[in-house]
């Protein structure tokens, strides 16, 4: 099913109205499920840049008005690794297009103690069919989106289940942590698989109060020209009558 304009500037507002309306993790029928930005909580994958948020202007300083300045990397937190990531030619986070984030999205709740998404894993859901995945995994039950300590055995998924995903024609993908991949892989098959059919991934969903089923998903990242991933914002509202399409 394709969105209209008229549909997707509908969808859009929502966003903004549950970003402003409420500081709480949900507004009204949304269900915020990005992670904090915070240098107290938030985990940086080994290598890239950690986070800094400073005021150069503040009321404590006697300013008139606050004024901000963050420093952080473009995979901080809830973000998007566009298809630039690591395809050479590959479409930048810029490009892709907005209907590939916004529309009917499955959460999957995987395993508890399932350390890697495997196809084994993926097949013990109901998975097929679905036009956008979200694994929820012990990486949110143990709340590692918000422990600033990187944990390098997050639960990953794997070639096998990134093969079957893309060939199901799945328009994207999501997981509750820093990375889809397997930490310190050589490889990099699952990142390769995914965008090399331009599926986006959106990788430090914030999941630990989500339950399994069908929803709908609206993922926007910076509009940031020209660069392989940003941040995003991402919510969810369960669908009526347990729909996926």
């Amino acid at each position: 099913m394709k969105h209209r304009p008229a549909q997707l500037a509908a969808l859009t507002a929502a966003l903004v109205v549950s970003t402003f309306s409420s500081a709480e993790p949900r507004a009204g029928s949304w269900i915020d499920i990005s992670a904090p930005i915070d240098p107290k909580t938030t985990p940086v994958y080994p290598g890239n840049t950690p986070v800094k948020l400073d005021f150069a202007l503040n009321y404590d300083k006697g300013d008139k008005l606050a004024l901000s300045s963050y420093t952080l990397g473009a995979h901080t937190g809830t973000h998007v690794d566009a298809p630039m990531h690591f395809i050479k030619g590959g479409a930048p986070v810029d490009l892709v297009t907005l209907d590939r984030f916004v529309g009917p999205a499955r959460v999957i709740d995987c395993t508890a103690d399932a350390k890697i998404i495997d196809a084994a894993e993926l097949n013990k859901h109901d998975w097929k069919g679905a036009r956008r995945i979200i694994f929820r995994t012990r990486n949110s039950r143990n709340h590692w989106m918000t422990d600033p300590t990187f944990h390098e055995d997050f639960t990953y998924v794997a070639p096998d289940a990134a093969q079957l995903l893309a060939d199901a024609g799945v328009e994207l993908v999501g997981i509750d942590y820093l990375s889809m991949e397997k930490y310190e892989s050589s490889d990099f098959k699952t990142h390769l698989i995914l965008l090399g059919k331009g599926i986006p991934i959106v990788e430090g969903l914030q999941l630990a109060d989500v339950t399994p089923g069908n929803y709908d998903l609206i993922v926007l990242p910076l509009r940031v020209v020209g660069h392989e991933g940003a941040p995003a914002r991402a919510i969810l509202k369960r669908r009526s009558g347990g729909t996926s399409d």
